[in-house]
């Protein structure tokens, strides 16, 4: 058996399986560099390699830099395809065995979310990618092998541009410019490529309206504060994200929660003087501290910039969506 060292991963990174069509397929040296970037931050730490934001926008990154090829920005091809790689399992959801095992089936970014727990990688690789040294040996062996002629461009990349430029959307453009931005990006991707950036749009929204709200519920203003990084505080869109295509944090509020499913569902809403009205049509027969009706005429909690505002127009949709 042969000794699982720095300069066996080399030659199994010299070896990768790829289509070598159009001077060869560029996707699995993309997401091995991104996945030794994700070691080195401490992203990942163990042998599972998780489907995080952070790490398809860490691909996605590094292929804005590395890549000049027509090749497509897929991370769903090269984190299925890896399997065929002696150091890379693909660990199935309970169910999902025989889905994973068809390779037809996983060229779809939801498929791939529904079915795949994680990728687990050998141990011995995991250890080299903690090791800074090495690692960083093994960074420059595949800009080296893959990307000769684009790889003085990289060192810049690392701060991962791709989720600093989205985050600075979400938080900065108005309605308007953020979703033109992204029915741009409908017509110019394809569906695959269309539900990775919705993926990552979708959680860089969830992490960033707790953020502005403080980590408390706007309306019962709870927070729990827990050292592993718990929230139990939502980021709750005012107009659906399937009718908006909108994740401007204007369109966003905080909620716990049953608050967020009472929204929802519309047993509640936001009036235009940002105060809590709610429905009729339900009762809370028992008393508890967990009823909602306590917070009917409460006006609500609001960030500390204007701009940060639930939007009239959202709310206004909203209640006129539920009857109010």
């Amino acid at each position: 058996m042969p000794v699982k060292n720095l300069e066996y991963y080399c030659l199994k990174f010299l070896k990768l399986r790829r289509d070598y069509k159009n001077g060869g397929a560029p996707h699995k040296p993309v997401l091995l560099i991104s996945l030794i970037q994700a070691y080195q931050s401490k992203l990942f730490t163990t042998r599972k390699v998780s489907i995080l934001p952070e790490f398809v926008g860490l691909y996605k990154s590094n292929w804005k830099t590395l890549v000049k090829t027509n090749h497509q920005c897929l991370f769903t091809l090269p984190f299925y395809h890896m399997s065929s790689e002696p150091f890379w399992n693909l660990v199935p959801n309970i169910g999902c065995e025989i889905w994973v095992k068809s390779k037809g089936s996983m060229r779809s970014f939801s498929n791939l979310m529904t079915a795949v727990k994680y990728a687990e990688i050998d141990g011995e690789l995991k250890n080299i990618f903690l090791n800074k040294e090495e690692s960083d040996i093994l960074i420059q062996y595949l800009l080296d092998t893959y990307f000769p002629e684009t790889k003085v461009d990289f060192k810049a990349n690392f701060d991962n541009n791709y989720l600093s430029e989205i985050e600075n959307e979400i938080v900065s453009d108005s309605s308007e410019i953020y979703q033109e931005r992204l029915a741009q990006l409908r017509r110019e991707l394809d569906n695959d490529g269309f539900q990775e950036e919705v993926f990552i749009r979708s959680n860089i929204f969830k992490k960033e309206v707790p953020k502005i709200y403080n980590y408390t519920c706007c309306i019962s203003e709870m927070r729990i504060d827990a050292l592993d990084n718990i929230s139990m505080i939502d980021a709750c869109h005012i107009i659906p994200f399937s009718e908006s295509y909108n994740d401007t944090i204007s369109n966003g509020i905080a909620l716990c929660p049953n608050l967020h499913r009472a929204f929802d569902r519309g047993l509640i809403s936001i009036d235009g003087n940002y105060r809590v009205i709610m429905k009729t049509n339900f009762s809370e027969p028992f008393p508890s501290t967990y009823n909602i009706r306590q917070f009917e005429g409460k006006k609500i909690l609001l960030p500390d910039h204007v701009r940060c505002y639930p939007s009239m127009e959202s709310l206004t949709y909203h209640l006129r969506k539920f009857g109010f």
